[in-house]
């Protein structure tokens, strides 16, 4: 093939004006430690809709979104020895770090001073096929389909790291602002672990998702939980909501914020928010262990993404979708 179909950022901007643009492009060869993965299909992520919008400034023009990547590797590089053609694999946020730096070398890849994101700095999957470097390419275990697999490739492996940034106890309780794809994943493994969950989202489809996966209660995103948290995760990039869930919290809980970008968080009363030690801490990327690791468990626990399939040719329609909360879970193009 000489050729291939991709979606790119043309100028970003409201994604009702549809910022991305369909075009051909040369296919793409890889490098010698690359892989090139023929897309089959890649989810929908909320980092995608603020590349889009501009919230998060593309780093060239024509980038190509898109981070939950699963397909077949179809060609290698020259010094390849990991993969072979055949392999089903997934394309995920984190595409590269130096390896030398003092975070790579204390096994906090996560916080590389010089990494590469796919489809922020190099192209993703919202196209035929991608390159991915062949160390940070995940082998799909046997059991998920391609569609299931694809919003655990970010969704799931950012928020299993936010729920081990929180450090909820066992038989905690653990408050949830926003029910995503990334949120009803998240939940799953709580809830597989004894810890009580709540809920607090807007709209109906969340709402009726979160009950439907047996959460301990259910409310609005601007509500009180029913009992003190132990912990929290600030899904939604709702900088506003944030007072509201510290002062949800217990004594020494911790809130997460899950997302790459948040609206600004208003002024914070010390007393009413973070004094009697509550925390406030954010959630970088992963690191290729928390990634295998969280797979592994999704396969075990039984986790599952409820997914809304959209054609490739869709992506405009699916983030909008997605700003405009008209599907509950997680949205992913079919090539």
């Amino acid at each position: 093939m000489d050729a291939m179909d991709a979606w790119v950022v043309d100028e970003p901007g409201p994604i009702d004006d549809h910022p991305l643009l369909r075009i051909e492009r040369p296919d793409r060869q890889p490098g010698p430690h690359q892989v090139r993965v023929r897309v089959t299909c890649c989810g929908v992520c909320r980092t995608d809709l603020h590349l889009a919008e501009g919230d998060l400034p593309p780093r060239h023009r024509h980038i190509t979104p898109g981070h939950e990547v699963v397909g077949v590797v179809d060609h290698l590089g020259t010094e390849t020895t990991r993969l072979t053609v055949g392999d089903r694999v997934g394309v995920a946020w984190l595409g590269r770090t130096d390896g030398t730096c003092r975070y790579c070398r204390r096994g906090q890849e996560n916080l590389c001073l010089s990494p590469t994101f796919t489809g922020w700095d190099v192209d993703g999957g919202y196209a035929d096929a991608c390159l991915v470097d062949e160390a940070f390419a995940y082998r799909i275990p046997d059991g998920l389909d391609d569609e299931a697999a694809a919003p655990l490739l970010c969704a799931g492996i950012i928020g299993y790291r936010a729920l081990l940034r929180t450090e909820v106890p066992p038989s905690g309780r653990l408050g949830i602002y926003g029910f995503g794809g990334s949120a009803h994943l998240t939940a799953q493994i709580a809830l597989a672990q004894g810890i009580r969950v709540h809920v607090l989202t807007r709209g109906e489809r969340h709402q009726a998702l979160a009950r439907e996966l047996g959460v301990d209660s259910v409310g609005d995103a601007t509500g009180t939980p029913p009992e003190p948290l132990d912990a929290a995760i600030m899904f939604a990039p709702a900088g506003e909501l944030v007072p509201g869930a510290l002062r949800a919290l217990d004594r020494g809980g911790t809130l997460a914020m899950a997302g790459i970008w948040s609206s600004d968080i208003p002024p914070l009363d010390y007393a009413a928010t973070l004094f009697q030690e509550r925390r406030l801490i954010s959630v970088t990327a992963n690191t290729r262990n928390d990634g295998e690791t969280f797979l592994a468990l999704a396969v075990r626990l039984g986790v599952r993404a409820t997914t809304v399939a959209y054609a490739m040719a869709d992506a405009n329609r699916a983030l909008a979708d997605l700003k405009h909360g008209r599907f509950a879970g997680a949205a992913v193009l079919q090539a």
